[in-house]
């Protein structure tokens, strides 16, 4: 069951030498790697967001797999928690492993459905991919396609994901990798106003308040409900911190700053 790539030579380069040399140059960014729980990841075109996702790659340890939580963007599937169970993800770079293993426990997750429609044309979860293979050779992955939950499915979702990866064996280890954009198409002085709105309880591990935030107050933030379900995660495996380590917007690339989309970086430890 292979998922070809979709937004190669779009969001990123199609030829595998000047990927691999474009994602490594993002992940160059000084500072030391060190273990994490989970990430909050851009999911732009690499021209865009490509500095902040290598900011974010470059200070964890990438373990030998990372369950990748992303929006659904196109509407497509059935699933609001859409599960894509085995086989290979193909970059330019070569092919991702799927962790079956992984996989099979989280069928049983609440809520959640095989569901290989929702991630055929999804180009979130796949921008994701260089980055950990550069940053992890080998790395294997869950994907998770996430539509519209509330927030006690956000919970009890989090809550199955830490109990699964909450085990002794050091291969038990997961990153939870969040993808999400911030605020969009704002003027750039609005659009910082409403990511800072969403960070502020992103960065105090408060799952809850993130959620409610970004509902009630109608911040474009694409990727809530990933970053909510790891945020729920991460604290019920002992969370204590989370690190800012980088904000961007696309104005900075395009110079319009009247219809910005913003990139927050955050790693939870």
């Amino acid at each position: 069951m292979d998922r070809e790539p979709v937004v190669s030579g779009t969001f990123y380069r199609s030829d595998a030498q000047e990927l691999a040399a474009q994602v490594d140059a993002f992940l160059a960014s000084a500072g030391a790697r060190s273990p994490a729980l989970g990430v909050l990841v851009p999911h732009a075109g690499y021209v865009y967001s490509g500095v902040v996702a290598g900011a974010v790659y470059a200070r964890v340890e990438v373990p030998a797999r990372a369950v990748v939580l992303c929006p659904n963007h196109t509407g497509l599937g059935r699933a609001r928690a859409a599960l894509w169970p085995s086989g290979t993800w193909r970059t330019p770079l070569g092919g991702v492993a799927v962790d079956r293993a992984l996989c099979e426990v989280l069928a049983s997750a609440p809520g959640v459905t095989l569901d290989l429609d929702a991630h055929r044309r999804e180009h979130a979860l796949e921008v994701q991919l260089p980055f950990l293979q550069r940053a992890r050779p080998g790395v294997a992955v869950a994907p998770l396609c996430l539509a519209h939950l509330t927030y006690p499915e956000c919970v009890a979702l989090g809550e199955f994901l830490a109990s699964v990866l909450a085990g002794p064996a050091p291969d038990a280890r997961a990153l939870l990798v969040a993808s999400s954009d911030m605020s969009h198409y704002l003027p750039v002085a609005a659009a910082r106003a409403a990511d800072e709105r969403a960070l502020t309880p992103l960065l105090a591990l408060d799952p809850e308040e993130l959620y409610r935030r970004v509902h009630d107050e109608r911040i474009t933030m694409c990727g809530v409900i990933p970053a909510t379900v790891m945020l729920v995660a991460a604290r019920a495996l002992g969370a204590r911190t989370a690190e800012r380590v980088r904000y961007a917007h696309s104005g900075e690339v395009n110079g319009d700053d009247r219809r910005v989309v913003g990139y927050a970086g955050v790693v939870v430890r």
